[in-house]
């Protein structure tokens, strides 16, 4: 990360978080905005656009051929069974689901009967997966749904691992426009992902970090915002900040210290 001054410790009146307003994802900042009267908003720097049954036959992927489904997400469950619906291909009950966590496995329930089908889920990680997924290596044929970036550490790990196994991709990860957000100033805008600065170059290419703090979850974000040559002022998980409400909290009580010490 890099170095920090004190100065950059200035009071933080408002928040912007680069995801969508849902509850879930509102809840935790809900408490910083009681404890330090702060204003929060809510804006997708992305955005997920379907790939289309046109686009999805030149990848020449025939879906009877699998026996098993790797669901890393929400927008893979949502854009697999589109795609069977536009292809009118029935779904077989026999059809094996690994979900990269419960979350995503319950998700399911939105386009099947749960009960009725065979689903594997780890906690949140490759590493909960694993185990399910090696000890069905040898009898199935497995699909892994990805975007336009790919399945990325999934990818690798099967590929390593010799698994008959192929990467379809079912939908596009984009950038969003928020050219409406020109004259708009936040003193901390939250990332979670590398798209989501690709975005915010994407849509304001002369951006200047000036006084804005920048908070990242993720190694691979951070490196992102240090690659643009900006200041990460704000690096989430770490052993003592584990989820990025416990890092902005820390933070703010740090510009807190530091305003009643002059």
């Amino acid at each position: 990360m890099q170095a920090k001054s004190e100065d950059r410790l200035k009071k933080v009146e408002s928040i912007l978080v680069t995801q969508i307003d849902t509850e879930n994802n509102r809840a935790p900042y809900d408490k910083l905005i009681t404890k330090f009267g702060l204003n929060i908003d809510y804006r997708p720097f992305t955005e997920v656009k379907p790939i289309s049954a046109k686009e999805f036959r030149k990848q020449k992927i025939t879906l009877e051929e699998y026996t098993a489904i790797i669901l890393t997400n929400k927008s893979a469950v949502d854009h697999f069974f589109r795609l069977c619906d536009e292809m009118r291909y029935k779904v077989p009950t026999e059809l094996k689901y690994f979900c990269k966590s419960e979350t995503v496995a319950l998700y399911l329930q939105k386009h099947i009967i749960y009960r009725k089908r065979k689903v594997f889920f780890g906690k949140r990680t490759l590493e909960d997966i694993k185990p399910f997924l090696l000890k069905h290596k040898k009898k199935e044929k497995f699909l892994l749904p990805c975007s336009n970036f790919g399945g990325h550490n999934f990818a690798d790990f099967l590929e390593k691992n010799e698994f008959d196994f192929k990467e379809s991709m079912m939908y596009q990860a984009a950038s969003s426009n928020i050219s409406d957000l020109e004259n708009v100033f936040y003193d901390i805008l939250v990332f979670f992902s590398p798209l989501s600065i690709k975005s915010l170059y994407d849509n304001f290419p002369d951006f200047k970090q000036n006084n804005t703090r920048i908070a990242a979850f993720g190694k691979k974000t951070a490196k992102a915002i240090l690659d643009k040559g900006l200041i990460l002022d704000i690096e989430v998980p770490t052993p003592n900040t584990p989820s990025m409400t416990m890092a902005i909290e820390q933070y703010i009580r740090k510009t807190l210290s530091a305003s009643s010490s002059k």
